[in-house]
């Protein structure tokens, strides 16, 4: 197998605002460009699964098939494994990997499928290479990033401008790659991968219970989370001004006429037979 090799710094951590809007995600809300090619008896690997929601989403989309979720932070899958075992799902299982360097044979997944993962990464091209391995020939590569620099909102708060150039400077110091979703295509012929479907996709907040839920699992993570930590340690922030970002994004969410929405790249690889 290929040495680990990650190099990237997860830049949000667990925290629970973190998880406030992982746990939120399905496979209808962020997988919804892979669902048509699922089969009962598919073979499915999740990378990066967190808490483990699209996961066992897909476990019950393919009962006859298998699902193994995996994620780079060892303690976050005891927290996938009661997402499964509160279903009751029995076609599901949970390890720790890198997506560098994946500890499974060759051609062995019918679908290798990674949320929001991409953009974290120190080496996205090898991570395609990798998942691009372990799937079976006629089998699916399937990524969806979001893309920072591409996210919108109104009304122009001030501090929300300030917000997003906050987070891209910590995000690209950490090694990652905030705007992913616009390069999942050249990254993915990059890694030799050659019959690809690109699409986008969206979410939305502009009900009040959206706008409320959205404005503050951010006002909380920009003040609590490992991303604050490291917008302080890393000399990008005070911590004065991440309470005035945190704020802003308060004051959004108080707006009634509040709307916001971000963008995500999709690509859908066919490995060829």
């Amino acid at each position: 197998m290929p040495e680990a090799r990650e190099t990237a710094v997860y830049t949000h951590g667990h925290h629970e605002s973190v998880l406030r809007s992982h746990t939120w995600r399905t496979a209808a809300n962020s997988a919804a460009y892979l669902l048509d090619v699922l089969k009962p008896h598919m073979k499915i690997l999740d990378i990066g699964c967190g808490p483990g929601t699209i996961t066992a989403d897909l476990a019950e989309r393919v009962p006859e098939g298998h699902v193994t979720g995996v994620d780079h932070a060892p303690g976050i899958l005891d927290r996938a494994r009661e997402t499964a075992a509160g279903r009751g799902l029995a076609n599901v299982d949970f390890a720790v990997a890198d997506v560098h360097a994946l500890e499974y044979p060759d051609d062995t997944f019918c679908v290798v499928h990674a949320h929001q993962v991409l953009q974290h990464v120190g080496d996205p091209v090898r991570a395609l290479r990798e998942m691009h391995r372990v799937t079976r020939p006629g089998g699916f590569i399937a990524v969806r990033d979001a893309d920072y620099a591409a996210m919108t909102w109104y009304p122009a708060v001030p501090g929300l401008d300030d917000w997003l150039d906050l987070y891209e400077r910590v995000a690209r110091a950490n090694g990652g790659e905030p705007d992913a979703g616009r390069r999942l295509r050249a990254w993915a012929l990059a890694a030799g991968l050659r019959d690809i479907t690109a699409t986008s996709g969206t979410w939305t907040f502009a009900t009040p219970e959206e706008r409320a839920w959205w404005s503050g699992l951010w006002a909380d993570r920009t003040l609590a989370s490992t991303y604050a930590e490291r917008a302080v340690r890393g000399g990008h922030a005070t911590p004065e001004r991440l309470r005035a970002v945190s704020e802003a994004w308060r004051e959004w969410g108080r707006r009634e006429d509040g709307w916001f929405a971000v963008l995500h790249g999709e690509i859908l690889c066919r490995k060829e037979a």
